[in-house]
């Protein structure tokens, strides 16, 4: 039985990422939350820019100090291990959350029980959306016409425009395959029933494999552009202006998406077929 008050715990994973950081716990103190409604847990994964230093110049703030940098998923279930809230909301720290948008979260959450995560309409600073908060599941057909540029040429197709589902109306709450771990909201039933995010997944990919475990227990998975966000996408890796780093997490990249389809896909869809697609992988790594 919960015996706590607090309807969402935001969880924020850092590193080295203090200026972006600063601006989102900025935002979220402009949202004048209810002090025992909400708790802000930031873990930071051993930063070396002087961001732990900055956050316990912050009050209402819970930090977490892990000695290594454990990767996005394990890095979050550090933080989902002491969360207390009704929900968990993971949330990017190169995010800025606008007036009421987690209100209003909350709000779409407790009128839809069958839903077991939610997203907001995440915003780029140039104004368009982040479709990665608006995604299909990555079959290999999604796939392959993403890779391939069918879903750029025909971005309202629904044979061609399966992954980023461009097809749906955007303007209202609908039903997707999974939101971007940038604002992931997940009820805690759901965490308990399913578990965490699957450490096997450094960086990249962890919030599909969620969302799809998710949906494997029969819950709903919902897009909800009434709440908008900004996401200042990629700061911290593969548009970092360090070219090793760049490199790094587009290893990251290419080695989730292969980790994704043997554990999901590879027993559907034959020996074949996955020999195709694991060998699409390797040679779009190489590009």
């Amino acid at each position: 039985m919960r015996m706590s008050n607090i309807d969402v715990s935001i969880i924020i994973l850092n590193y080295n990422t203090k200026a972006l950081l600063l601006a989102c716990l900025s935002s979220l103190a402009k949202e004048n939350p209810p002090t025992d409604h909400w708790e802000v847990i930031v873990v930071d994964n051993a930063s070396t820019d002087g961001s732990v230093e900055v956050l316990k110049q912050k009050k209402n703030i819970h930090i977490i100090q892990n000695k290594t940098n454990l990767g996005f998923a394990a890095g979050n279930n550090v933080g989902i291990k002491i969360a207390k809230g009704r929900y968990i909301l993971l949330l990017n720290s190169d995010t800025e959350v606008t007036k009421d948008a987690i209100g209003q979260m909350v709000a779409f959450m407790d009128a839809h029980p069958k839903v077991g995560v939610s997203t907001c309409k995440l915003l780029l600073p140039d104004g368009s959306m982040d479709p990665a908060c608006h995604r299909g599941f990555p079959t290999p057909w999604a796939a392959c016409t993403y890779m391939m540029g069918l879903e750029r040429l025909f971005p309202h197709s629904r044979l061609f425009a399966q992954y980023h589902q461009g097809y749906k109306d955007l303007s209202s709450p609908h039903e997707i395959d999974s939101p971007s771990g940038a604002f992931f909201m997940v009820r805690r039933e759901v965490m308990e029933q399913v578990g965490m995010l699957d450490e096997d997944y450094f960086m990249y990919g962890e919030d599909l494999d969620w969302a799809y475990r998710i949906k494997q227990a029969g819950w709903q998975i919902w897009f909800n552009p009434q709440a908008t966000v900004l996401h200042r996408k990629k700061q911290s890796g593969r548009a970092n202006v360090d070219p090793a780093i760049q490199k790094q997490t587009e290893r990251y990249f290419y080695q989730t998406m292969e980790l994704f389809y043997k554990k999901h896909y590879g027993h559907r869809y034959g020996w074949i077929v996955t020999q195709l697609v694991l060998l699409g992988i390797k040679l779009r790594s190489l590009l």
